[in-house]
């Protein structure tokens, strides 16, 4: 009966020309793999009275089977080893259905704002970077649908995220290293839409071959937390594997902007009309939670995007214009409405991204910004008020209003700022006057405000963004860019504002 069960299995085994009855251990390994596989992924369930062998065979065969057409692979009912090797790449938790598809009943969230809160955070990354990560991942989906994704920072929010290891409170344990990644439950109360995190994974900023790149695995996840289930188009985030792949530019497949759409409908003013929520119910696995650790509030949460964007101009538009521009952490930051450009000097291009990919509760446009030397700190101003922003997490009290640092009522808003390193002083623009701020005294200095035109010869309008690099200022009036060399105080070169853009 043995040789009959292996034979049937379609392993590699001398034991199918009827001469051995012992099952070496390794393919007793690989059969209970398979076992387990199946009733994780595909239903599977084995009866445990040997009466029932053949049956247990014969359902086995039947979810190999599925298992094989889902995947694509070839549809024998044998564990063969490219069934195997299937079976052994690391992947979400959830179970596999066909094409994009959502969970029974077709559970979605009633509302287009949606709440989410990050619980703890994993020592693998640094936690701006979790965030980060986090952020762009709810983009994606925000972006094809109506939904916005308010971040909450205490209290009870729809989408809770955490990272643990092993039995972690939900009863689905994670597995270790490798297999299992992460899972999330489809959207309802309690539980209903939370992600988990396997903590014994090894979690990336940056797609590499020593870990997981954690903003792939959470869009996908999320993917679950809105609804989704999995594909078994290869190449979809909701495929159920997971597949290196750059995300510089990453974009939703096409297969799941058809699934949330079907839920949710495209971008739009108003919210799709609610179904009814289903309990929660397995997980979906990608990673495991533990405890929550209380993160303290930083900012009055706000929206992640709006529902409609402006278009991104292009980098070489000849009217290219700029509402702010900072440094930050040796990059170069370009701000236009909804959008950032991002120089940098680890790579030859242009980075394109939105500001709520960064800082979500910073969506909408800037208009002024710049970065205190040596601190790594960026303040952010818009209308009236102002954030300070430590890489990419937001400084606990802030928004503060532009009055603090020393500004009359009479001043509405900021339209340009840029820190001098040499002297410790940042400019602030407004109209045709400006101000000269101490950031040792964080105090405005006296004699201010001056007119623009009598200290910056050549620069006779108002200042739209300003830059400070390698002892000059870069003046943005705009489609045009004015060098400003510091020291001798006098305009040097005029230019277009694309200029930083190899155009």
């Amino acid at each position: 009966m043995k040789t009959q069960i292996l034979c049937f299995l379609g392993l590699l085994y001398v034991a199918c020309s009827c001469a051995f009855p012992v099952v070496p251990e390794k393919e007793k390994e690989d059969i209970q793999l398979a076992k387990q596989y199946l009733e994780n992924f595909y239903d599977f369930k084995e009866e445990k009275d040997s009466l029932f062998k053949s049956k247990n065979l014969d359902r086995m065969s039947k979810k190999i089977r599925e298992m094989q057409s889902f995947f694509g692979l070839e549809v024998t009912g044998e564990l063969n080893r490219r069934t195997l090797d299937m079976m052994k790449q690391p992947r979400c938790g959830i179970p596999d259905v066909r094409s994009y598809s959502t969970f029974p009943h077709s559970p979605r969230w009633k509302k287009d704002n949606v709440t989410y809160r990050i619980l703890n955070y994993t020592p693998d990354m640094l936690q701006a970077d979790v965030e980060e990560a986090i952020a762009k991942a709810f983009q994606l989906w925000s972006s094809v649908t109506p939904l916005r994704f308010t971040k909450l920072y205490s209290g009870q929010a729809d989408i809770m995220i955490s990272f643990a290891s092993g039995f972690h409170g939900d009863f689905y344990s994670f597995d270790g290293p490798g297999g299992t990644l992460a899972h999330a439950y489809p959207p309802s109360s309690g539980i209903g839409g939370d992600a988990h995190f396997d903590e014994d994974e090894n979690w990336t900023k940056f797609t590499t071959y020593n870990g997981y790149n954690l903003f792939l695995v959470a869009a996908h996840e999320l993917g679950h937390s809105l609804g989704l289930g999995h594909s078994n188009v290869f190449g979809a985030l909701m495929y159920p594997i997971y597949m290196a792949r750059d995300t510089r530019n990453y974009r939703l497949p096409q297969d799941d902007i058809d699934g949330i759409q079907a839920l949710y409908g495209p971008p739009r003013e108003s919210s799709a009309l609610p179904t009814k929520a289903f309990p929660p119910q397995e997980p979906t696995e990608m990673t495991s939670a533990e405890a929550p650790t209380e993160i303290s509030p930083h900012e009055e949460p706000t929206q992640i995007t709006p529902s409609k964007s402006p278009t991104r101009p292009k980098d070489c538009d000849p009217h290219l214009s700029f509402d702010a521009i900072t440094t930050l952490r040796g990059e170069i930051l370009f701000f236009k409405d909804i959008y950032v450009w991002r120089k940098s000097p680890y790579f030859s291009g242009i980075e394109h991204d939105t500001i709520s990919s960064f800082w979500p509760s910073l969506a909408g446009g800037f208009d002024a910004a710049y970065e205190v030397d040596k601190k790594d700190r960026v303040i952010f101003f818009k209308d009236n008020q102002y954030w300070a922003v430590s890489g990419y997490r937001i400084e606990p009290g802030f928004p503060r209003p532009i009055q603090n640092l020393g500004f009359s009522t009479s001043v509405r808003k900021i339209d340009a700022a840029v820190h001098d390193p040499n002297t410790k002083k940042t400019y602030f623009f407004v109209g045709q006057k400006y101000w000269s701020f101490n950031e040792n005294t964080q105090s405005m200095e006296r004699g201010y405000p001056r007119k623009i035109a009598a200290d910056f010869k050549g620069i006779g309008h108002r200042v739209d963004a300003a830059l400070q690099r390698n002892g000059h200022f870069y003046f943005f009036h705009g489609s045009k860019q004015y060098e400003f060399d510091i020291k001798n105080k006098k305009l040097i070169h005029i230019t277009k504002s694309y200029s930083w853009f190899n155009c």
